[in-house]
């Protein structure tokens, strides 16, 4: 395990990584880039929703990103990835779940197992080679269960604040009669600094289904590179999560990279930084390797 304050600066191939301003451009070591604007295009599914995605051509092993609860494929870290990527000339893809961002379908009527076919629909359609899957939050759980059903193509991981089960954990921890009012409501209002709201509105079936899941209670059956980054000031998701996943995951290559001040979003400049050179480090692995 490491416990990263600060990390390097990062010149790769020309190009360097860092921290995003937001979707109309980033910096390069502090200096602003140009970057392409890029059309949604929607990968149709017959009997699922179609979803939305961004996809840049490159290289593999291609990057694949997994947005968070509520999140979207626009988001600070997937920006900035998809910037990094184009730097290097490799794949990316960021994508919407079902009935999130651009994506068809109804948020209320999606589960974990619905968004778990999304992450596949993306592997198998829109992917050819090793892919490096970049899971944030509840993206990380997600993209456990991606590299369990598809070891051949997910040749890396890189969670960052993994909340693998965290949304069962967090409910069966409620006093049993929350639990009860919930399941009467059909509602459960999550707390949480990130909506407008306060809260995330979740169905008690979202719940329910959630629980089939969970992967926490075995060991987990991954055998590729595996990075955990996590803040220890994150309020929303416990950082001794990821030495859950790292403890319960078979992989001999596993790190766990601990930012002492990093918050849920991770979303400082040097959060940003460290996310990239960890990227950019393990494409230099997996090429090795290859």
């Amino acid at each position: 395990m490491a416990a990263a304050g600060a990390v390097r600066g990062l010149v790769r191939g020309g190009a360097a990584a860092a921290g995003c301003l937001g979707p109309g451009g980033c910096r390069v070591l502090g200096l602003p880039v140009c970057r392409l604007k890029s059309s949604v295009s929607f990968l149709t599914r017959p009997d699922r929703p179609n979803l939305a995605y961004h996809k840049l051509k490159g290289r593999n092993p291609g990057i694949i990103f997994l947005p968070g609860l509520n999140s979207n494929m626009n988001g600070q870290k997937a920006i900035a990835l998809e910037d990094f990527c184009n730097s290097l000339g490799h794949a990316f893809i960021r994508f919407d779940y079902t009935g999130c961002g651009s994506s068809n379908g109804n948020i209320e009527e999606c589960t974990i197992g619905k968004w778990r076919k999304d992450v596949l629909s993306i592997l198998d359609e829109l992917t050819d080679g090793p892919q490096i899957l970049v899971g944030s939050s509840l993206g990380g759980w997600l993209m456990l269960h991606a590299a369990v059903a598809r070891p051949d193509k997910v040749a890396a991981l890189v969670g960052v604040a993994i909340a693998a089960d965290h949304l069962v954990t967090t409910f069966n921890r409620l006093p049993i009669e929350a639990q009860k009012e919930i399941e009467e409501k059909g509602e459960w209002k999550l707390p949480t600094k990130h909506s407008e709201e306060g809260y995330y509105s979740l169905t008690y079936n979202f719940i329910r289904e959630a629980e089939n899941h969970c992967v926490l209670n075995s060991p987990i059956p991954v055998t590729c590179p595996i990075r955990l980054i996590h803040g220890m000031k994150d309020d929303d998701v416990p950082w001794q999560i990821s030495m859950q996943v790292a403890d319960r995951v078979l992989s001999k290559d596993v790190d766990v990279i601990l930012r002492k001040v990093g918050q849920h979003r991770m979303s400082e400049m040097e959060d940003t930084k460290l996310l990239v050179n960890t990227i950019d480090d393990l494409i230099d692995k997996l090429t090795t390797l290859a």
